[in-house]
């Protein structure tokens, strides 16, 4: 169970203008600037919850990670994980979470993977039973054979995600925080992660807690997203109620033979191509089925798809909404 009750952090950060005068007069008087990082964040997650975390670049992502992994303190409000509060009882607490960075790595640069990872088993303190069994299967799932005797730094991108996965599960955690896991992977990489974070959720009952700007990760991992913004809590809730929250409006691609149909005024025209339209309804208005049978009867169709509201477009909507 993770349980945050108003915190705040704020950061006390250097500031001054361009030039070389500027940056001498910077050395005997300096100029400071209060960020208000976290402002009165509480939430909840259940144990075995898989949650996307989600908000523009400094909204306070990070930083609400990196304090619920005891890397930070807050300046005021608790945070509560299965009993603990991770910077007071660090060694304990970081026995039970994994964490992966997208852009910083727990894997030594020059050494084999698998060097990297006996360490890791050492620092730990992993009876080598329960490693070589999570090892073996972690091997397996994620596909390593070819890359445990491989440097770090000879990986691709998408290897080495592969390997920093592997290195945060090692110890069998009860949470695993990932920060931006699939940040510049190729679309095959994002596939594998994704169904392996899956799989370990359901079944090792793994608690997951996912920020991430790719919203395809969110909407194939999680249900309920928590939305942060300047610092603030916005919105908690699940993905399909926030998509019929956010927009009810519908879009029809419609690909035809012969001239173009006539639309009504209950349909708007996105895009008009040859043999191709793009139509957004409101069903409430106008039903879907009543629209198809409507341009049915007045051209030749040969392609009908719809769709609703995307996840990119919900948090878009949901940003102008609250001005983030």
């Amino acid at each position: 169970m993770i349980t945050l009750s108003n915190i705040n952090k704020t950061f006390r950060v250097a500031r001054r203008q361009a030039g070389f005068g500027r940056a001498v007069k910077a050395l005997f008087s300096r100029e400071y600037e209060l960020i208000h990082a976290l402002n009165d964040v509480s939430f909840t997650i259940k144990d075995g919850e898989m949650v996307g975390y989600i908000g523009p670049n400094g909204a306070g992502k990070s930083t609400t990670i990196k304090i619920m992994c005891g890397i930070l303190t807050p300046d005021s409000g608790m945070c509560k994980i299965n009993g603990r509060v991770p910077w007071r009882d660090r060694i304990a607490h970081v026995r039970e979470i994994g964490v992966v960075f997208g852009q910083r790595s727990q894997l030594w640069w020059d050494v084999p993977i698998i060097d990297s990872f006996e360490l890791l088993r050492d620092i730990y303190k992993i009876d080598r039973k329960i490693y070589k069994n999570n090892l073996d299967e972690l091997t397996v799932l994620l596909d390593l054979s070819e890359l445990l005797k491989t440097p770090a730094r000879s990986l691709s991108l998408g290897q080495r995600m592969r390997c920093e996965i592997a290195a945060s599960l090692l110890h069998s955690p009860k949470i695993l925080f990932l920060d931006e896991p699939t940040i510049g992977l190729d679309a095959v990489s994002k596939m594998t992660v994704r169904q392996f974070i899956k799989r370990i959720n359901a079944e090792r009952g793994t608690t997951v807690i996912l920020t991430t700007h790719d919203m395809q990760d969110i909407e194939a991992l999680t249900e309920r997203i928590l939305l942060i913004g300047k610092g603030r809590i916005l919105l908690d809730g699940s993905l399909t109620e926030l998509k019929k929250r956010s927009s009810r409006r519908k879009t029809l691609v419609v690909e035809y033979n012969g001239s173009a149909p006539e639309i009504t005024d209950d349909m708007t025209l996105i895009e008009k191509k040859n043999g191709r339209l793009v139509i957004s309804l409101d069903p409430e208005i106008f039903p879907v089925s009543d629209a198809i049978a409507y341009l049915a009867a007045r051209t030749e169709l040969t392609d009908v798809s719809v769709s609703g509201i995307t996840a990119e477009e919900m948090v878009a909507e949901l940003y102008r909404e609250y001005h983030i």
